[in-house]
């Protein structure tokens, strides 16, 4: 019997479930009927007729990436980091067919009839838009097929179910440790290497004059790469983002070389000023490597094992090592976790009713005198990256406060950022930036004035507006928003413990102030509106 396997683009990964499931069960065989002696002479041999009787496909659909005008980088990355492993496994002696195509389903039926497929086997896909068409697809397939649980995660779904029930809330930090307990992260015994869990508090300090930041690790693109660029650029898939210079990484091995240079380079002071913010410097010391591990090509537990090793042999802070790690071993399984565990219609959830449309300026940086939005926006367009503090306090954070529809902000993320995926976009966005959830996620919501931004960046100091003025021609619209906000929503943020004493402020400000400070961010709006209309062309 043939056996088929499809490899998602976002499963690239040799031990991936569907893959290691056949090896599973060839080493079982292999220990059923051969003696130990020629046990290791044999296994070579045996995975060959293995691997002779196994198909593998991995597909290109244009119809699954017009879905949202998706980064043309992000479709670069995607699409040539699959070329890239489709030759990986070829190389490896597996027999691969590559689908350039319109859809999924037409060349996977095609294929399954040519190659006399009768079993086929995948890995559960990360997010639930894609089961769905999963669902709808295998009806259509003569053959069986088999879906495993997906590996690329050190918590299973059912798992983090199994912990969340019975809570009264699901905070990440109880989560986080839990995950250090069962990995034995910076543990001594039952107890956190250096006495308390969290290092949280050291890193946030604001950014100081002459940073001797190190420079990212960029790549040039290969001939196959190459290809894909001018595929990209030849086709109508997206409208949206620089798509040259591409300089990520595209392989495994360059994606491990990522990794080793931030563990070299990045990590001794990655904590100290990961929410820091600065002109010119889009990486600081950040680690790039969401793009790698949500592709498959890095996994969790190699990454976490490897900065903890760092630790150890090399005597590195504490604070940036535990930050980093509470990164992916908290923050990341803790939104996969919960993106499967929320019910369905979590990606509708509003539950300050916003219903303002998106701004134009988030997709042309240029249209912004915001210098905070444009700095970040612009870097968006050119590399697909922003780092955690421009998403949540910067991008998430004025769109909460100026009441835009929770739905159109998730949709602009999702299609812009080089890492965006359904399963960490939905709760990362609708929960934690946007508390459209009303506190699944979040214990309160992440509304800040332009005071953060100008403590947290030197954004403020290039602005042509004044991010201490809350009204008049220069005040800064994250100001009035912001107040604006507290304003609107005062009933359900009273019934936010962590809010009162903010609101408590706001009871404080004169009435003709707030009165001016409700109509600055009416106006505001008009203006946006004004501008999309004249932008709009006309049907006549």
């Amino acid at each position: 019997m043939t056996i088929g396997v499809w490899i998602l683009g976002d499963q690239l990964w040799m031990e991936q479930a569907a893959l290691q499931s056949l090896v599973d069960v060839s080493i079982a065989d292999r220990q059923l009927s051969v003696s130990d002696r020629a046990g290791s002479q044999l296994t070579e041999t045996h995975l060959t007729d293995l691997k002779s009787q196994t198909q593998i496909i991995l597909i290109e659909s244009a119809q699954h990436v017009r879905v949202r005008p998706y980064h043309r980088q992000k479709l670069v990355l995607v699409w040539s980091a699959m070329r890239h492993f489709a030759e990986e496994l070829r190389q490896a002696g597996w027999s691969v067919t590559y689908e350039i195509a319109a859809d999924f389903i037409a060349p996977l039926q095609t294929w399954i009839r040519q190659q006399g497929i009768r079993e086929l086997r995948m890995m559960e896909p990360n997010d639930r838009p894609f089961a769905r068409l999963l669902n709808r697809l295998i009806p259509e397939l003569d053959c069986q097929v088999k879906i495993l649980p997906n590996n690329h995660f050190l918590w299973t779904a059912a798992e983090f179910t199994q912990w969340a029930q019975g809570r009264k809330n699901l905070l990440m930090e109880y989560f986080y440790r839990e995950g250090r307990k069962r990995y034995q992260i910076l543990m001594t015994g039952q107890q956190p290497v250096g006495g308390q869990w969290n290092f949280d508090p050291e890193n946030r300090k604001p950014p100081k004059a002459n940073l001797d930041t190190p420079p990212p690790l960029w790549f040039e693109p290969d001939p196959l790469t190459q290809e894909v660029i001018t595929h990209v650029q030849s086709g109508s898939f997206s409208s949206y983002g620089a798509i040259e210079p591409f300089r990520w990484g595209v392989t495994r091995s360059q994606a491990l070389q990522v990794l080793d240079h931030f563990i070299t380079e990045c990590l001794p002071n990655f904590g100290t000023y990961q929410d820091a913010m600065v002109m010119g410097e889009p990486t600081l010391w950040h680690a790039l490597l969401s793009p790698y591990l949500n592709l498959g090509l890095l996994h969790p537990l190699e990454v976490i094992k490897a900065a903890e090793q760092a630790y150890f042999d090399r005597d590195l802070p504490l604070n940036s090592v535990e930050g980093f790690i509470r990164q992916i071993l908290g923050w990341r399984e803790y939104m996969h976790g919960l993106y499967h565990y929320v019910d369905e219609d979590y990606p509708e959830k509003n539950w300050f009713n916003h219903t303002e449309p998106l701004p134009d300026f988030f997709w042309n940086a240029k249209q912004t005198k915001m210098n905070c939005l444009h700095q970040s926006l612009h870097q968006i367009e050119s590399i697909g990256y922003a780092h955690h503090i421009q998403r949540l306090m910067v991008l998430s954070n004025f769109a909460l406060i100026a009441g835009i529809s929770p739905q159109a902000v998730e949709n602009w993320f999702h299609a812009v950022f080089i890492d965006a995926y359904d399963w960490v976009m939905q709760t990362n966005v609708i929960g934690m930036g946007l508390f459209a959830d009303g506190g699944i996620l979040a214990s309160k919501p992440y509304a800040a004035s332009a005071n953060y931004i100008n403590k947290m960046s030197n954004y403020c100091k290039q602005c042509v507006y004044n991010p201490t003025s809350r009204t008049g021609d220069r005040a800064c619209p994250f100001n009035f928003f912001y107040w604006d906000f507290l304003d609107r929503h005062r009933h359900k943020l009273s019934g936010q413990g962590r809010m009162s004493f903010i609101l408590k402020n706001l009871d404080k400000m004169p009435p003709e102030e707030l009165a001016e400070i409700r109509q600055q961010a009416k106006s505001w709006h008009q203006i946006q509106e004004q501008a999309t209309l004249r932008s709009t062309p006309s049907e006549a």
